[in-house]
């Protein structure tokens, strides 16, 4: 029976030391998870006056389901030229806001935001390290007067190098969808 039992040991023991190897991780590896985006704020300021300050903002602090999200869309100068600014948070804990923004800006291979409506035109005004767009600056031409909706769609791992992405198509992109948002504008005279 003693024989049996220091079998036993010598065996668990035996695995035990060859399973702990040197080169063995000490903390497992996560593969890059989605951000949590409950706000995202895209500020607006005019070229030409830099008293004409707009926020499009999208506050959703329950995420998915549960309660609506509240959009706050904006009013616009018709024909003026403003440069935008994203901002993305995740404000789930408000006692610990985590800024978004910063993780796209160090991943802004894996990101690209795409803008889209009728008489709004968006630019990029900003490069990732590959000479990319990226669109957390933009330059945003309101156009004619009207009413219209500015959807901003940001995309985690896009085909950048697909046919009309760079220039802000989205139809090629792929990737996965992070955050969308339709905001409301008034394109005043």
């Amino acid at each position: 029976m003693k024989l049996k039992k220091l079998l036993i040991l010598s065996i668990i023991g035996f695995i035990s030391f060859s399973s702990c190897k040197k080169d063995d991780p000490v903390t497992p590896v996560i593969p890059n998870e989605e951000e949590l985006i409950t706000t995202l704020n895209y500020t607006l300021t005019n070229n030409f006056d830099s008293t004409d300050v707009v926020t499009l903002t999208f506050v959703d602090l329950d995420g998915d389901g549960g309660n609506e999200p509240t959009i706050t869309g904006g009013s616009l100068n018709a024909n003026k030229t403003y440069n935008g600014r994203m901002e993305l948070l995740d404000e789930t804990d408000p006692a610990d806001v985590e800024d978004i923004t910063e993780e796209v800006l160090e991943e802004d291979e894996d990101h690209q935001f795409f803008f889209s409506a009728a008489s709004i035109t968006v630019i990029y005004d900003d490069l990732d390290t590959n000479n990319n767009p990226v669109g957390l600056q933009t330059i945003l031409n309101a156009g004619s007067a009207g009413l219209d909706t500015l959807k901003i769609t940001l995309i985690h791992e896009p085909n950048k190098d697909a046919m009309g992405v760079s220039d802000g198509n989205m139809a090629n992109a792929g990737g996965e969808t992070d955050i969308e948002v339709s905001f409301p504008i008034n394109v005043v005279q």
